[in-house]
């Protein structure tokens, strides 16, 4: 079976002219009725790269992959077949620019809008040559000691245990990676907006699968315990209601670090912050690290705190 086949076939992109392409957004990869944003990412980031594979094959001598990218989600999107479209901003020699959208019918008009747009910058690793140099950061507090071979087999290591993330029903999304948390589910100092979590990926119950390119902007948008916490917070104030939020993302920026070797990775570990929460809207921090300590990607988004009617029931304007 290929690598993340499951995974593959729900990011698969078709050309159907120079800049314009068809998708299909499955329903295992949703929150509710909408696909998770994570997973639409993961999707344009295959945009990117299909779209230099098949538009500019000869721009770059080697594979230009996605370096940025700066998302905003203008509307939800839906299950079934989507249109994408490319337009090139800049076609540089070492980093160039894409302007995406994604659009599916209205629900009112049933003529295409544009559900998600956005720039994507790629570049090859060939190009990217220049200063390199510690900046002496160091992730503070520190992650929690683990063994990761111990806590594949077992599901426990030290403080960390594998956590099954509630309301899958619901969070479909949440149902293709295996992750562990601390057991006190609070990093050192006890600071009650930061959650550490480590991810191995099982896109369709796989567990072979491994960490690529696409899956690790996925994952970026991906932390179900810090949602816990969230439904927590939502429900003291209005008793009744935890579990039963939604947290759509509103704008979605990821830099990326570090480019995943083809073969994937099976670790990830993920630090995820939240400032501020407020009158519905909240701003979430995520930093991707790489089994030997490496930054692989950080990610900053806005979301939403909505009830989860919203995103089930018949749908209205955000």
């Amino acid at each position: 079976m290929p690598q993340n086949a499951a995974f593959e076939h729900a990011i698969k992109i078709t050309p159907l002219g120079s800049h314009r392409y068809s998708a299909v957004l499955e329903d295992d990869w949703c929150i509710g009725t909408v696909p998770h944003g994570g997973y639409t990412t993961a999707l344009l980031y295959r945009l990117a790269t299909t779209h230099f594979a098949h538009t500019h094959p000869t721009h770059y001598k080697d594979t230009a992959t996605p370096i940025s990218i700066q998302l905003a989600f203008l509307r939800r999107t839906s299950t079934g077949p989507a249109t994408l479209t490319v337009e090139d901003s800049k076609l540089g020699a070492r980093t160039s620019t894409i302007h995406i959208t994604l659009q599916q019918p209205s629900e009112k008009t049933g003529k295409d809008e544009v559900k998600v747009t956005g720039y994507i910058t790629v570049s090859p690793a060939s190009v990217e040559v220049g200063i390199s140099a510690r900046t002496n950061w160091e992730l503070y507090p520190p992650a929690p000691e683990v063994d990761l071979v111990v806590l594949g087999k077992t599901g426990e290591s030290g403080i960390w245990k594998r956590f099954r993330p509630p309301f899958t029903e619901f969070r479909k999304a949440s149902k293709h990676l295996e992750l562990h948390y601390p057991k006190e589910f609070k990093t050192e100092g006890g600071k009650p907006g930061v959650v550490d979590q480590l991810a191995r990926f099982c896109p369709g119950g796989d567990s072979q699968g491994r960490w690529t390119n696409e899956a690790l902007v996925y994952l970026v948008d991906m932390f179900p315990k810090a949602l816990e916490r969230f439904d927590q917070m939502a429900s003291s104030g209005a008793p009744g209601i935890a579990g039963k939020s939604w947290y759509p993302t509103v704008t979605l920026n990821v830099d990326l670090k570090k480019r995943l070797p083809a073969e994937g990775v099976e670790w990830l570990y993920s630090r995820v912050t939240n400032k501020v929460m407020r009158d519905g809207r909240m701003d979430i921090e995520v930093v991707a690290m790489d089994a030997s300590g490496e930054v692989v990607a950080v990610a900053t988004q806005v979301g939403l705190v909505m009830s989860a009617s919203r995103n089930v029931g018949r749908r209205q304007k955000l």
